[in-house]
């Protein structure tokens, strides 16, 4: 059996998250710390993922763990797992870019992704959201395979 939290919870914990970041600068700091040196790294923004998805115009890779995205994930991704990122290089187009995303903006998972497929000559991208922000934002989610 699954779990997933109702859609409450999330709005709830994405609320949490952002009285934090927003009351407690040591939030930023760490974040600024822990990106220093990716700056090349570029975010992409929901609204613009939300219109190159409509356009066929972007792959979204979901990295996290694949219990994880069976629960729920954002519409059209693909199940990569970090872990089995690697593999899976040679299958990816590098017309065409890819967006990796995780857990949420202190995930780890979609930034080691991202370097990897930009190291491979990829044009990656991160969505810094993850699966319960846009469940909490009312977003289009899909969940099993």
């Amino acid at each position: 059996m699954v779990y997933r939290p109702a859609p409450m919870v999330c709005e709830f914990f994405l609320s949490m998250r952002r009285i934090a970041e927003t009351r407690i600068t040591e939030i930023e700091q760490i974040k600024n710390r822990f990106l220093a040196g990716k700056e090349a790294m570029e975010p992409i923004d929901r609204d613009t993922l939300l219109m190159r998805i409509r356009d066929e115009a972007v792959i979204i890779l979901d990295v996290r763990p694949p219990e994880e995205f069976r629960a729920g994930h954002i519409e059209g991704a693909v199940s990569v797992p970090l872990e089995e990122l690697g593999l899976m290089l040679a299958k990816l187009p590098k017309n065409q870019d890819i967006v990796a995303y995780c857990r949420g903006p202190y995930c780890v998972l979609s930034i080691q992704a991202v370097e990897l497929l930009n190291r491979h000559g990829f044009h990656a991208l991160r969505l810094e959201e993850g699966v319960q922000d846009w469940r909490a934002m009312g977003l289009p989610l899909a969940a099993g395979e």
